[in-house]
């Protein structure tokens, strides 16, 4: 029997303009199926945060995908999700932040990670009952991990592990490969919003690479 194809996660660029973004991203999200958008936000007052949400929220949770939301800067994650009605939150890898999301969410929003430098990182963040864990993300300074080196992380955690994992594509190229992994969800930023041919192209391309039989493994 093959394994179940991964399904696709959206990460925007860096967003100031929320309002301006929201066609491109409704565009993206219509194309195909999506199953998780994350919402990268400008560093803002609170206020500003959470309008940010409520903009972007209808385009993603309209065709069923769940809006996750991550922050640049010092914020309130946890109300900011709340009150701008996302599905939940994204944070760098830290034990105390996550039980502190934990506490305070009870169960009611997701939260995943990034930023696992170590098989010994993403178990614990396994162990501290995050919904995900996302490997191959650009790092804070814009780098890349090989693609070699996610192919084997993500491929370990899934073979092993039932918290589900992410793995970020770089390009539509990789896209397939990650998939072999049996990840859950293959992650996709720049190589959607940047394509020549628009964001709906790209998803579609990436989601007919999923499934091709080398990705379906």
């Amino acid at each position: 029997m093959a394994e179940p194809v991964a399904r696709l996660y959206l990460m925007t660029p860096l967003l100031e303009d929320a309002g301006a973004f929201v066609p491109v991203l409704q565009q993206a999200c219509a194309a195909v199926e999506v199953a998780a958008v994350l919402a990268r936000l400008a560093p803002a007052d609170e206020r500003t945060l959470v309008k940010r949400v409520k903009m972007l929220a209808p385009a993603v949770q309209n065709q069923d995908a769940a809006l996750m939301i991550a922050v640049e800067g010092e914020g309130d994650l946890a109300a900011i999700a709340a009150r701008g009605g996302a599905d939940g939150v994204h944070v760098r890898a830290d034990l105390d932040r996550v039980r502190d999301l934990r506490e305070r969410f009870k169960g009611e929003r997701a939260i995943g990670v990034d930023g696992l430098r170590t098989k010994d990182d993403a178990m614990t963040m396994g162990e501290a009952g995050v919904d995900y864990l996302m490997f191959g993300e650009p790092r804070p300074e814009g780098s890349l991990p090989s693609l070699d080196a996610v192919v084997e992380r993500a491929g370990w955690w899934a073979e092993i592990f039932e918290t589900p994992c992410v793995a970020y594509a770089p390009t539509l190229a990789a896209v397939a490969r990650l998939g072999a992994t049996n990840a859950e969800f293959i992650a996709l930023r720049d190589c959607v919003w940047s394509h020549a041919d628009g964001p709906a192209e790209a998803v579609r391309l990436a989601s007919a690479a999923l499934r091709q039989p080398e990705a379906a493994r």
